[in-house]
């Protein structure tokens, strides 16, 4: 199943795919007329479409058999907020698996202990739209720009609009008995179980969070939490998160 990227899609019966989209359709994967492919808007909007004739590597015609809204909709929502790392390749590896998993908007902070202060925002849109069409899913992922850590605590302590009230702070400190945090699962299984299904999860940096930072996060209502007693990387922690997301709200797919 080939699926393709189609934002601007309309009710319209028939569509033309994107320059980008068109030349790996035709160009790349080389399909005809009457080959079967879906389209989603990243809204959750999702498509059956067959290639019309006529379709070439610069305009690729498609005439939409079905539709359907909501495709795979989940039954929660989740927004993880992470430290990327020095290496690049692993936070765009958290990027890649966590919108493979499932997750709604990922947002990059840079904390006290940050050892990378850049990203290509660009270069990140890509590699989620790439997981997107690779996992076949009909939503694609809010990708924020890198935001300062007391910025974003800040901002979500004052925001009550925001459906992410279900908020928690992931972190190693050593100085810190596990005893005075819960573990991840129950944390969200518990507020699943109440109805509450919007969650927001801080990540931080190689170096963990500063103390500064854990007081700031819990001062804004971010409950401590822990991914259990291993030291986790900052981009396993992060697949981690999403992981444990889905399996507490009860979400199978």
């Amino acid at each position: 199943m080939h699926l393709f990227y189609t934002p601007d899609l309309t009710r319209d019966a028939l569509y033309t795919l994107a320059p980008e989209e068109s030349r790996h359709a035709v160009g790349v994967l080389r399909l005809r007329p009457g080959d079967q492919v879906r389209l989603t808007d990243g809204h959750g909007t999702w498509c059956a479409a067959e290639v019309m004739a006529g379709s070439t590597a610069k305009a690729c015609l498609v005439r939409i058999v079905s539709r359907e809204e909501n495709h795979g909709r989940r039954p929660y929502r989740l927004h993880v907020a992470i430290a990327p790392t020095k290496n690049s390749d692993r936070y765009e590896w958290f990027l890649e698996k966590a919108t493979e998993i499932g997750i709604d908007r990922i947002t990059p902070i840079v904390c006290d202990h940050s050892e990378r202060r850049s990203l290509r925002r660009e270069r990140g849109e890509k590699i989620v739209l790439s997981a997107v069409k690779q996992s076949l899913k009909a939503y694609v992922p809010q990708l924020d720009e890198l935001t300062a850590f007391r910025e974003f605590v800040a901002s979500a302590a004052a925001d009550d609009t925001s459906v992410y009230k279900e908020r928690f702070v992931a972190y190693c400190d050593e100085g810190t008995p596990l005893a005075e945090r819960v573990a991840l699962f129950p944390a969200l299984a518990a507020s699943a179980a109440a109805g509450r299904r919007e969650y927001c999860v801080l990540v931080g940096p190689e170096g963990d969070f500063s103390p500064e930072e854990i007081a700031l996060a819990r001062g804004a209502g971010f409950l401590p939490v822990t991914l259990g007693e291993s030291r986790l990387r900052t981009e396993t922690a992060g697949v981690m998160a999403a992981a444990t997301a889905q399996l507490a709200a009860g979400d199978g797919q």
